[in-house]
């Protein structure tokens, strides 16, 4: 197929593109209760092709490169092939944008990742995967509702006209669980989780928390007050917020002026607390431009920003090595033990609404669903209700992270962060 779009590129007069071909296979698994409801396999081909096409700005504007994306089936005649291209190469006269050069080209033996996961069967991956999530379902006062579980493997095959031609295969297990109590309070709590490895007793211990947190919420209060408050969170709560410093630090946004962050700069600022170190890692050895990933990328040390990070044109516009893009977010922090970062009065937010991290503002906060006031005599209150409006940019300079670690595919850092003077509107 890939010698078909090179063939319809040229006989269109396409010179500049990428193709993108991947083959995923799929094992999912679909649970009601502990019962399985549904199982799917999936083994599908595609092929994404990007077309790239110059034109002239007019009025002393100079050069522009404009392109465009389009999928392929394998199912098209040359005839149909050739529409799409066609018609991809006329849309891309009109998303010009400032002339860049393509990525560098790159010619490398095929990537395979090492490991159970990347290596075994499919299927007995994902009922190794669905013991881990069941076995703390044990219980007599809260219960895995519902469960989604996908194993999956793809290949991917990167070709340019520039000359890339790269090839590699990743894995992954993701999926979501719904937990619930019925008593005193009937709730339900919605869960998701992304691995990159077979890990069985990170899914085992997320489920076993869940259980806990639901039970705690059929329980909660809703006596929360307004005010301040020392709050900690865990989880994908902490990722969530340190999600600010990836964004802030991409080539697009500072291109963009959304961001004025400058290489070398103490973005941190005066701080009492931790100072942040920061690692991005990617999910695979090559970006969706051929671009290699395979290095961790320093972000943040000490609270400096090391380096700006993005895909090739941004890069190319700030005049840095392009980077391509990088998923994962690494933090080198915490010391102290979670029981002694919560030990003294704090309100502990562990299950929101929706937790969301605005990168242009610094703002962060979401509807607390489950939360455990902890007062100084160190009573122990589920509550629920109210939301959390937190700022990054006051919360960094008192910031202290847990000695204990938090894997998932996104993110690998402490467990849990405690925030100072954090803005709580109760109930």
């Amino acid at each position: 197929m890939i010698e078909r779009i090179r063939s319809a590129l040229e006989r269109c007069g396409i010179s500049l593109w990428r193709i993108n071909e991947r083959l995923d296979e799929t094992t999912e698994l679909f649970f009601v209760k502990k019962r399985l409801d549904t199982r799917r396999t999936k083994d599908v081909r595609k092929y994404e092709v990007t077309v790239f096409r110059d034109v002239e700005t007019g009025e002393g504007g100079g050069p522009a490169r404009g392109f465009t994306s389009v999928p392929i089936l394998p199912s098209m005649d040359d005839r149909q092939l050739d529409e799409e291209l066609k018609g991809a190469y006329y849309a891309a006269q009109f998303a010009a944008n400032p002339y860049y050069d393509l990525a560098d080209p790159v010619q490398a033996p095929l990537v395979e990742e090492a490991g159970e996961l990347a290596q075994a069967p499919l299927a007995q991956s994902a009922g190794k995967m669905a013991r881990a999530l069941f076995a703390p379902d044990t219980r007599a006062d809260a219960f895995v509702n519902s469960a989604e579980l996908f194993v999956w493997r793809v290949r991917r095959h990167i070709l340019s006209s520039e000359g890339t031609d790269v090839s590699f295969v990743n894995s992954g297990v993701d999926g979501e669980f719904v937990v619930q109590c019925r008593e005193p309070e009937d709730v339900e709590i919605h869960n998701q989780f992304e691995y990159t490895a077979l890990d069985g007793a990170a899914l085992t211990a997320r489920v076993a928390e869940a259980l806990d947190f639901v039970r705690d919420r059929a329980r909660a209060r809703r006596i929360l007050k307004s005010g301040k408050y020392d709050l900690v969170l865990s989880g994908n709560a902490v990722a969530e917020v340190l999600s600010y410093y990836h964004q802030r630090s991409s080539a697009s946004a500072v291109y963009a002026k959304y961001s004025t962050w400058q290489q070398g700069e103490d973005v941190q600022g005066e701080t009492g607390g931790e100072r942040l170190s920061l690692t991005l890692r990617a999910f695979h050895p090559y970006s969706v431009e051929g671009i290699p990933t395979m290095d961790a990328l320093p972000l943040l040390e000490s609270g400096k920003l090391l380096t700006w990070h993005g895909p090739n044109r941004f890069c190319r516009y700030l005049g840095i090595r392009p980077t391509g893009n990088y998923q994962k977010i690494v933090c080198s922090n915490g010391a102290v033990p979670f029981a002694e970062l919560k030990k003294a009065p704090c309100l502990w937010a562990v299950t929101f609404s929706d937790f969301q991290m605005d990168a242009m503002s610094g703002h962060f906060g979401g509807e607390i669903r489950l939360a455990y006031l902890i007062e100084e005599d160190g009573t122990v209150t589920p509550v629920t209700g109210g939301s959390v409006n937190g700022s990054i940019l006051e919360a960094q300079k008192n910031l202290t992270f847990s000695a204990e670690r938090y894997v998932t595919a996104r993110y690998d850092g402490p467990y849990g962060v405690r925030l100072r003077d954090v803005s709580v509107a109760g109930e």
